[in-house]
């Protein structure tokens, strides 16, 4: 008898594959659009504090926003809800951190995903993220310092199936939004946030019927190997095998505790790489504690390697360069139920900071300096007519100097955007008196690290409660390889006023009255290279532009300015820095050995 003929597979050539990559990223970006578009808070419209993603069939993401801090966004999902029970027109939905296992990490942070089926076979999934302003809690806006567990931050949604068969729980929803102060706009993020998933499902349907659906599963392994290749090479090159240590600080937990170590420690050897965080302080009585999910560092890892290829996707690829994360429960950055999380964002950013402490000690420097965190204050109050008002501001900072540029200026984490002053002063009972750049605040080095803003908002109500999350205030951005420590921040109320007065960095409750003016100055990033290094040509830029002091041009980096500041007195300027090299650069070095204790 003859043999069946073997059954062919069907595979993406190299063509198709650039095809299916620019159909994913497009539809990914068609997403976030939608989502940018049609929701009502400020925080997801102006701020962009929300995210789009698509996945394969086994839930693995194959593009995403290089947004490197959540964890397994699919499998809280799949805990709850086998794939073969899932029908076309399914929605699931939460915001549960610790049922989730850290795959969000504070109760705004809302997820909807979609399966996508095409004749009846699941194929993949749509995915949105997004900030939700108001889920209740002891505070509008939810996010509190002075939160002391995680049912003060807001209602908590397990993964739950909110739409089946295209039917939406309308009950599970009205309970939801009986939940928030803000009722209307919360309904108007989540059919942003619904609207988006829909959209990524037709749009992957639309792709799975144009070229198959073997073809398009195969193009989503290529685009996962893709990375997971590139991510690994990289990450095996900067780590030769050894062990690899780097601690840093968070200033305080808003409850008078701190500070706060990260401690990380890498271990790679001929064949595995191990990320131990075990050495962390213990979570903290208030609000910092990051439940990082152990796709966290590994995205984050991932996401410094893939920064110099744009032909590559970020996508789960970025986990496979590390083997095991080590996570301690009760630890900073592993807390045990309920401790709070509402202000994780600190020790994230601190997190990821020491992730590139960690290159920078493999690599003897070459690697990207600290970056300060990004500030967010709250205003909350009544306008004009008794209507309550929330205000919830993230404003930006300057990021770490790089072995081959400066660090970028005034950077909101998630967007790399700051409200507009027409858009504050139209939207809210304030007034914007002054935004631009906190001159002094980038760390001086060959490479200048990033400055921060100020910010002057003057409150125009009768009276507002101010919430303020300022760090790296006591512990400021280290620098590399003889750059120096970034400019730290501060919030003021009243400046020059004889009422001024310094704000706790972590606090809440401030009261601020008609007339009230807040002054926010917010830290800069390391400095990468000796100062003296830097062109005398790039640092007269620097000054004529605003970001670096005429005296701090001559004491931190050498160069001396002709009489009216327009020009570089060369012959002032080597004189200057003749002699002083050699020890400023052992204080420099020695400031970030002191980041390592």
């Amino acid at each position: 008898m003859d043999q069946p003929a073997p059954k062919t597979v069907a595979i993406c050539d190299p063509v198709t594959l650039e095809i299916v990559k620019g159909a994913l990223r497009a539809a990914q970006s068609e997403m976030e659009a939608l989502i940018e578009r049609t929701a009502m808070s400020a925080f997801i419209r102006e701020k962009k504090d929300f995210y789009a993603a698509l996945f394969d069939a086994d839930g693995r993401m194959v593009v995403g926003s290089n947004v490197p801090i959540f964890g397994d966004i699919l499998q809280p999902v799949f805990d709850r809800y086998p794939r073969a029970e899932m029908r076309p027109g399914d929605i699931y939905w939460y915001n549960d951190c610790y049922e989730s296992r850290g795959a969000v990490s504070h109760t705004p942070d809302q997820v909807f995903i979609a399966p996508v089926f095409v004749d009846g076979v699941l194929c993949a999934f749509a995915q949105s993220w997004a900030h939700f302003n108001d889920v209740g809690g002891m505070r509008p806006g939810s996010l509190s310092p002075d939160c002391t567990d995680i049912f003060q931050e807001g209602i908590i949604v397990p993964p739950i199936r909110v739409a089946r068969d295209g039917a939406f729980n309308e009950e599970a929803l009205r309970i939801f939004y009986r939940n928030s102060r803000f009722p209307a706009m919360v309904q108007g993020d989540t059919r942003a946030s619904v609207a988006a998933v829909r959209l990524g499902e037709k749009r992957l349907v639309e792709l799975i019927q144009r070229f198959g659906r073997e073809v398009v599963a195969d193009a989503f392994r290529r685009l996962i190997a893709q990375t997971e290749a590139a991510v690994t090479a990289r990450l095996r090159a900067a780590f030769p095998p050894g062990t690899y240590r780097f601690t840093d600080t968070i200033d305080r937990d808003g409850q008078g505790n701190g500070p706060f170590k990260v401690r990380l420690k890498m271990v790679v050897t001929a064949d595995r790489v191990v990320l131990d965080t075990s050495e962390s302080d213990d979570q903290a009585p208030g609000p910092i504690n990051f439940l990082m999910h152990p796709t966290v560092p590994k995205a984050i890892l991932g996401f410094y390697f893939l920064g110099a290829d744009p032909t590559l996707v970020f996508n789960a690829g970025v986990e496979g360069a590390v083997d095991e994360v080590v996570l301690r429960p009760g630890s900073l950055l592993q807390p045990n139920f309920p401790a709070p999380l509402g202000q994780r964002g600190l020790t994230m950013i601190r997190t990821m900071t020491a992730c590139m402490g960690l290159i920078n000690e493999a690599t003897g420097g070459k690697g990207v300096a600290s970056s300060s965190a990004y500030v967010i204050y709250y205003l909350r109050g009544d306008a004009a007519g008794g209507h309550p008002f929330l205000l919830t501001d993230g404003v930006g900072v300057g990021y770490g100097a790089r072995p081959t540029a400066d660090g970028i200026d005034g950077v909101y984490f998630v967007a790399q955007e700051n409200y507009p002053a027409e858009f504050l002063d139209l939207s809210y009972p304030v007034r914007l008196r002054a935004y631009g750049v906190n001159m002094d605040s980038g760390g001086p080095g060959r490479w200048r690290g990033g400055c921060g803003v100020i910010r002057e908002i003057e409150l125009l109500a009768p009276e507002a409660v101010l919430s303020m999350r300022i760090d790296s205030v006591d512990h400021p951005p280290w620098g590399v390889a003889g750059g120096r420590n970034g400019g730290t921040g501060r919030a003021i109320v009243n400046p020059g006023r004889p009422d001024e007065r310094i704000l706790e960095p972590l606090s809440d409750g401030t009261v601020m009255r008609r007339g009230d003016v807040l002054r926010l100055e917010t830290g800069g990033g390391g400095g990468w290279g000796h100062p003296f290094e830097r062109e005398a040509e790039r640092v007269l830029k620097d000054v004529l532009g605003g970001f670096v002091s005429r005296d701090s041009a001559e004491r931190d980096y050498g160069v001396v300015l002709t009489a009216d500041g327009r020009a570089v007195d060369e012959a002032a300027t080597a004189r200057c820095r003749g002699n002083a090299p050699r020890q400023a650069k052992l204080f420099h070095r020695r400031v970030y050995v002191d980041a390592l204790e």
